[in-house]
């Protein structure tokens, strides 16, 4: 018996739901997501993967629009094959895309865009983010490090993060921080062995930080949320933890996460083709 006590916090959901397809109200098998904060409108952007298509949504919508890809699986630089993740470059009003298959990451403008620059070439990339200088954070898992690209950069430098970077060691169970300078990781969350306790990870995911320090994790293989607050050493379940399920209050495979500027939390509900947003006030 382990000590993981199922939440049965209900999400909503605000993206797909409606099956494994390619229509504009579904998604299939969605990875990656950005949350615009400073947009009233809500609007998220996801990494469609297996329709090969990055796809806005905004709040209330019973459908999306597909900003980027979407022209069939390919190389051309209007199409995509398998995007992972998606992030928003608001100085160039872009949508800055790892395209998986192709092994590169694509800069898409973000209104009206037909097709994308490759910005980086050859890479195996797990996730990305960007500062707030703009410099880009790419997760190589190939070579096991994280690069940061300045504007006008092709190549990179080797980092321990910025002013903490936070990385999901998914063969490792754990998370971990990566302050300037350091030339080891802190562990914040797991590193324990696999398992389903509230010490434990199982391949975690996408994870997103607090203004506290609170860390959130996609708990992939147990289907669930966590939370680590700073310093803890267990977290706590707050959305799934039931069993995998497509009901309300649970998850398949939860990958990404993001906040709004409510602090409503959402999740890339992987083999439920679908996001939900969970209030964590309810």
């Amino acid at each position: 018996m382990h000590d993981s006590i199922p939440v049965l916090r209900n999400g909503l959901t605000v993206a797909g739901g409606n099956g494994y397809g390619n229509g504009i109200n579904q998604l299939s098998n969605p990875w990656g997501l950005y949350v615009d904060v400073d947009d009233d409108d809500r609007t998220i952007y996801i990494a469609d993967r297996a329709n090969h298509r990055i796809v806005e949504w905004k709040w209330g919508a019973t459908s999306g629009q597909v900003v980027a890809g979407g022209n069939g699986q390919g190389n051309g630089t209007h199409q995509l094959s398998d995007p992972l993740d998606v992030i928003v470059d608001k100085e160039k009003d872009s949508l800055i895309i790892y395209d998986y298959s192709n092994r590169r990451v694509i800069r898409w403008p973000r209104r009206n865009g037909t097709s994308g620059e490759t910005i980086i070439s050859n890479i195996n990339c797990w996730g990305l983010t960007v500062d707030e200088n703009g410099s880009l954070y790419v997760v190589d898992y190939g070579k096991y490090e994280v690069r940061r690209y300045r504007r006008g950069e092709s190549q990179g430098i080797v980092v321990a993060g910025g002013n903490g970077i936070y990385v999901s060691d998914w063969r490792n169970h754990r998370v971990m921080k990566w302050v300037k300078g350091a030339k080891q990781g802190i562990v914040v969350a797991g590193d324990q062995g696999e398992g389903n306790g509230l010490t434990h990870l199982s391949c975690p995911e996408g994870v997103v930080v607090d203004q506290l320090g609170t860390v959130y994790v996609a708990d992939q293989w147990n289907h669930r949320i966590m939370r680590w607050p700073k310093g803890a050493t267990k977290g706590s379940v707050i959305v799934g933890g039931n069993g995998g399920g497509g009901q309300s209050n649970r998850l398949n495979w939860p990958i990404g996460l993001s906040f709004d500027r409510h602090s409503n939390l959402y999740v890339v509900d992987y083999r439920n083709h679908r996001v939900q947003n969970v209030n964590l006030n309810s």
